[in-house]
Order: structure tokens, then C-alpha cells, then sequence
């Protein structure tokens, strides 16, 4: 935009300077040229005297190369017709022809011009005084009214554009504040905001685009705080199901159904307390999948032994930080094994491989497998009876923080789900002191 003010700026400010300029640079030109025939026309008229007191060749030699007007070497005077006291500089014809006429002109010659002035004497005889004026004289003083002239023109293009540069700076500041802040919120930092600034519409629009984002922040905390009043409903049947569990005894069955029942109130509790925090809370989080992995497969791992499933973790000794929050994180990872106990046999081995180099987070399990990996990412719809969320789920978190979700064969002869983190992988900021790359933040 300011490229385009200063564009503007120059074209009208340059259609200005020609205006003016152009006009008068003629009239400097028509003004030298003025001045040096007026030179001659006094130089003319100083000889006119002479000649009206004496004819005397000497005299007149003298009266010539003594003329102080500075142009006594071009001054000739044609006695007669015949006689030429001083230098001529024009053809003798051209004298005759206006001794003849009696009249003074103005002569164009290749290299200037002669001025011409008859002087009656007496016994009706014609004297003709030549005054030649070269070019140089036409236009001395010129080039340099020229220069000066296309010099102010410039300048004053330059203060314009810069006068336009600073008017316009404020309008582009704000509005590059206002364009980072409306990419940030469509990325997903709905916590940010604008200090309306600028002109009168900008600020308008700064302060419409807080009101916009203020009311999607609230509009999004009542869809989770509905989702938090649906999550507590399910404490009653989980009370229920607790006095159940205290009923059973101390066996070890009972003590396992207490735990799961532990558990799964535990899960509960952290739903709850996720949908009610504002998203705008949720805003610029990273958390590192690697820990998160070991603090879900510590619950998981208890539910594997019971089913006497074979498991395998790997890639958990390097952590890899993912601009992705905990809660998302541990929600995938829950989807994704969830999946495995939920869709394969009990004996069905699994494993589980975090690979910090690639960015990738691979669960594979030996079931049968998903017969159509299109229908298993679509929302709400599932070959295998469940609600058909879990794998959406993974597949909308990963693509809004740039990454993707892939199902294929797994070499144990069921699914392989691979998880790229992709964009989501947090790397260190340049460092601008030593010039070192960014690098993918790992900690051992």
C-alpha cells in the first residue's frame, strides 16, 4: 500500500512540476533572447549616435572598438553600402537589400543572429549598423534555469513521496496489525486482539473484529460448557457402579473393578475440567508426546495384562514437542489405543512407536485390520458399531495443527495408524547471534 500512495504521490506531484516547469523554461528561453537582441538593439542605437555627428571612417573605427556594451567585436557599420568599418558577419547582398528598404530587421543567420538598423544621412544616403548575436548569447543562462528548474521538480516529487510515505505508514501499520491479527485468530489463538488504531474506518474495523472475536470466544465457551454439563451427567450411573464395586469384597476381581471404576471417574473429572476451561486458555500450548504416551500407557498397560495382550513401546528415551496441547494429545493417544482394545480380539498383540526424527506417533495392533480407511475418518460413521468419533477425532487435531493422519496394513496383520505431527512440531526460534538453523526441540 505504500508503494501504491507513493505511486500516487509521484504521478500527480510530477504532472504538476511539468505543468509549471514546462512553461517556464519557454519563458527563460524567450527572456535570454530578449535580453541579448536588447543588447543589441543598445548597441545599435549608441552607433546611431556617432553616425549622426561624423562619418569620418576614423572615428567610427574608434566609436566601434571602444562600444562597452560587450559587443564591440560584433559590431560593423556598412557606409554606403560599400565601405564595412569593423567585422560583418552578414552577406553583402542582405545589406544592400536592406539599405534599399530603409527598414530594420532581425536576421537568422547558421551560427546566431544579426540585428540590422538603418540610419538616414545626409544627401538621402543609407548607413546599415550590423550587431550580430551568436547562439551562446540567445541562450546563455539557460541550460543552467533548466537545471534548476528539473531540480526543484525533483525535489519536490521527493518531499511529496516522502509526505505520502509518512501518511500512509500509519494506515499500512495498522492495517499489517490488523491483517497478523485476523491470520492468528483463523489459525486458531482466539485470544488475540487488536488496539484499534489509524484511521477512523480502521479503527472501526479493529474494534468490530474484537467484538467478532470476543463473541466466538463465548460462543465456543457455551458449546463446552454444555459439553462439561453432559459429562457430569455421567456421574450417577458411575456412583451407582461404584456402590457396586464396594459391594463385591476384596478379591482380586474387586479390587481390579474399584480401580477401573477409579479410573474411569478420573477420566470423567478431566473432561469436565477441560470443557470448562475457556478455549482461549487453550490457545499457543505445546506439550511433549513422549511423556504424555508414558502417562497413558501406565493406565492402559493395566488393562493389557488383564486381557493377556502382548504389547510393545518404543521411541519413548527422546521427548519430541508438538505445538499441540496436553489434553489433545492425550485425547488421540486414548482414540488411537482405545481403537485397539475396542475393535480387536483380547489376545491381540499391539505396539506403540514414537519416532522423534520424523515426527511421527505409529500404533499398530494385529486384528483385522479396517477394511475402508475413508469410512473410519469420517465423523460419525464406523464399520464396527462404535460411534465413529475416535479416529475424526485424531484426524481434526492433527489437520488443524498441520499435520495428517494415514491408515495402512501393520506387519502384525491388523491396522497401522500413523500420526504425523508434520507443522506441529515446535522447533527453537533462529538464533540470529551465531546464525544456527532451528532444530526440532528434543530433550534425553
Amino acid at each position: 500500500m505504500r508503494w501504491a500512495l507513493a505511486k500516487v504521490a509521484i504521478a500527480s506531484t510530477l504532472m504538476v512540476a511539468l505543468a509549471f516547469c514546462i512553461p517556464l523554461g519557454m519563458v527563460v528561453r524567450q527572456v535570454a533572447e530578449e535580453r541579448a537582441l536588447s543588447q543589441a538593439r543598445d548597441a545599435a542605437g549608441a552607433m546611431v549616435t556617432v553616425l549622426a555627428a561624423t562619418e569620418d571612417p576614423v572615428v567610427l573605427r574608434r566609436a566601434v572598438s571602444s562600444e562597452s556594451s560587450g559587443v564591440g567585436k560584433r559590431i560593423a557599420v556598412h557606409l554606403n553600402g560599400e565601405q564595412v568599418i569593423g567585422k560583418s558577419h552578414v552577406e553583402t547582398s542582405l545589406i544592400r537589400k536592406v539599405a534599399r528598404q530603409a527598414r530594420t530587421s532581425t536576421e537568422t543567420l547558421p551560427d546566431g543572429v544579426a540585428y540590422l538598423r538603418t540610419v538616414l544621412l545626409p544627401e538621402d544616403r543609407v548607413a546599415v549598423i550590423e550587431v550580430y548575436v551568436p547562439d551562446k548569447l540567445l541562450t546563455k543562462g539557460v541550460n543552467t534555469a533548466w537545471l534548476t528548474l528539473a531540480g526543484i521538480a525533483v525535489a519536490l516529487v521527493g518531499v511529496s513521496v516522502l509526505m505520502a510515505d509518512r501518511l500512509g505508514a500509519r494506515v499500512v501499520r495498522s492495517t499489517r496489525t490488523l491483517a497478523d491479527a485476523t491470520s492468528r485468530f483463523g489459525a486458531g489463538d482466539l485470544s488475540v486482539r487488536v488496539d484499534p488504531s489509524g484511521p477512523d474506518e480502521l479503527q472501526d474495523a479493529g474494534l468490530a473484529f474484537n467484538m467478532m472475536a470476543d463473541k466466538v470466544v463465548r460462543l465456543v465457551d457455551g458449546e463446552r460448557e454444555l459439553a462439561a454439563d453432559m459429562s457430569h451427567r455421567l456421574r450417577t450411573p458411575l456412583t451407582a457402579l461404584r456402590l457396586d464395586a464396594e459391594s463385591l469384597g476384596g478379591g482380586a476381581d474387586a479390587r481390579r473393578m474399584r480401580a477401573s471404576v477409579d479410573a474411569l471417574e478420573a477420566e470423567v473429572d478431566a473432561v469436565i475440567a477441560g470443557a470448562r476451561r475457556s478455549i482461549t486458555d487453550r490457545s499457543g500450548q505445546r506439550c511433549d508426546v513422549a511423556e504424555v504416551v508414558r502417562e497413558r500407557i501406565s493406565m492402559w498397560s493395566v488393562l493389557a495384562e488383564d486381557h493377556g495382550r502382548r504389547y510393545r513401546v518404543v521411541g519413548l528415551r527422546d521427548s519430541l514437542w508438538v505445538n499441540i496441547s496436553r489434553d489433545d494429545v492425550m485425547s488421540c493417544v486414548d482414540a488411537l489405543v482405545g481403537n485397539v482394545f475396542a475393535h480387536t480380539p483380547q489376545d491381540a498383540p499391539f505396539s506403540l512407536e514414537l519416532n522423534s526424527a520424523t515426527g511421527r506417533f505409529i500404533v499398530e495392533d494385529g486384528g483385522p485390520g479396517i477394511a475402508d480407511p475413508m469410512t473410519a475418518l469420517t465423523r460419525g460413521e464406523s464399520g464396527a458399531g462404535s460411534s465413529g468419533l475416535g479416529l475424526d477425532i485424531v484426524a481434526r487435531i492433527s489437520k488443524a495443527a498441520g499435520g495428517r493422519l494415514h491408515i495402512g496394513r501393520s506387519a502384525l496383520g491388523g491396522a497401522r495408524i500413523v500420526w504425523t505431527f508434520g507443522d506441529a512440531v515446535y522447533r527453537e526460534p533462529q538464533d540470529n547471534g551465531n546464525g544456527r538453523r532451528a532444530r526440532t526441540h528434543r530433550r534425553g
